[in-house]
């Protein structure tokens, strides 16, 4: 079987999802890159091929005979980007978030109908083992139904990842209450098996917005300057982007469509950096406690004071890979679906709802925390993607996962 032909458009970070991607002989390969840096599509022959064709408009790889393309840019030019390649039937994988607005997101959704292109958005936190384990759990009936989730994400190098480049100014990516948090969102609506409708938040720039240090960061990349161990605490921090208008703190309250609330608290100063869901059921409550290799997910079913030990405690095994080893098993999906096509575990209408409820959320916080409502996506098109690529949002999880003993 020949070769998946691949383009990529942006080399930064991200960019290591090509990386994974790309295996000539074995069934894909990088055959076209567009990045405005020059450096970068000079080093992208040599991690590819000397024969990758290197552009600086992506324009130009629609004249490129492409089986798909991924679309590894900043946040706000996702729409236009997709757009384009949607129209010109070229497959697409397209980074969360979608888009950085609702209406953005309904168009990339109704062009991809229209259009009957492939859509594949890269939700990668429905892959990563925590949360597989957590669904597992819940799947397997040891907290009954559920009907509260809440998440707090400690953000623990949010000055260094957001507040530093392109992510810190709001025309970029509307908020990091959306930005960051659509892949909590995203997790939390599959978790309860539902989508938000009603959400209210607060927050503010609360601890970055102090620091007047600021500069241009034109050719750098975030591995330029991160600096995991130094940096602390974070009002030491200096060289932030010149524009810093996203909040540092916020928190956020959903009513789902099927009657789950939900809370998710976001903080880009504290010293640790990892994510807590808790989820509350008709027979009990579970948590995980770290979300890397390590990490555990304990229950509690049976009605006690507070007690350290579980009634179930499920330890969460991380295999190889970025993200908790969610990044290849994302990307052998995507070319699996490039394929032969079907379901996906990600969903195209569900990474719309995360950033449609992160949006409005956004609106409320900026408005005194009132109450927004949550427009759901276009009937006709929910139904098309659920025909041919989503599963029921309330489906049992993929099979492999771990086996619950109490």
């Amino acid at each position: 079987m020949n070769d998946l032909r691949l383009g990529v458009i942006g080399l930064g970070i991200r960019s290591d999802l090509v990386g994974l991607a790309h295996r000539p002989g074995s069934g894909a390969r990088l055959v076209a890159c567009c990045d405005r840096d020059p450096v970068q599509l000079r080093q992208a022959r040599d991690r590819f091929a000397p024969g990758v064709l290197a552009v600086s408009n992506h324009r130009d790889l629609l004249r490129a005979d492409l089986d798909g393309v991924f679309v590894l840019t900043p946040d706000h030019t996702h729409e236009a980007i997709g757009l384009d390649f949607l129209r010109a039937g070229v497959p697409v994988f397209l980074d969360k978030p979608l888009a950085i607005t609702t209406a953005g997101c309904d168009r990339l959704l109704a062009t991809a109908r229209e259009s009957g292109t492939p859509l594949y958005v890269g939700h990668n936190m429905r892959h990563m083992p925590v949360v597989t384990a957590i669904r597992q759990v819940i799947a397997e009936g040891h907290i009954g139904a559920v009907k509260a989730i809440w998440c707090r994400h400690f953000v623990g190098h949010g000055g260094d990842f957001y507040f530093r480049d392109w992510h810190a100014d709001r025309r970029n990516t509307t908020g990091l209450l959306l930005q960051k948090g659509a892949h909590d969102i995203d997790v939390i609506h599959w978790l309860a098996g539902g989508y938000s409708r009603r959400v209210n938040a607060m927050g503010g720039l609360t601890v970055y917005g102090t620091i007047g240090s600021r500069r241009e960061r034109t050719g750098e990349r975030m591995t330029d300057w991160l600096a995991p161990d130094a940096n602390w605490p974070p009002l030491s921090l200096r060289d932030l982007n010149p524009v810093v208008d996203v909040e540092d703190l916020s928190m956020m309250q959903m009513q789902l469509d099927n009657g789950v609330f939900a809370s998710y608290q976001q903080c880009h100063f504290t010293p640790d950096y990892w994510r807590n869901y808790t989820v509350i059921g008709t027979e009990g409550r579970l948590e995980n406690f770290g979300d890397a290799e390590g990490a555990v997910v304990k229950v509690w079913n049976r009605r006690s004071d507070y007690r350290v030990d579980a009634d179930i405690t499920v330890p969460v095994h991380t295999p190889p890979g970025t993200h908790g080893g969610a990044d290849p098993v994302l990307i052998e999906e995507f070319l699996r679906f490039l394929t032969d096509g079907g379901t996906t575990v990600t969903s195209p209408v569900a990474a719309r709802e995360a950033v449609a409820a992160g949006y409005a959320a956004t609106v409320s916080l900026r408005n005194g925390g009132q109450v927004v409502e949550v427009p759901p996506a276009d009937r006709a098109t929910a139904a098309y993607f659920d025909g041919v690529q989503a599963g029921p949002r309330t489906s049992r999880p993929r099979t492999g996962g771990p086996t619950i003993r109490s």
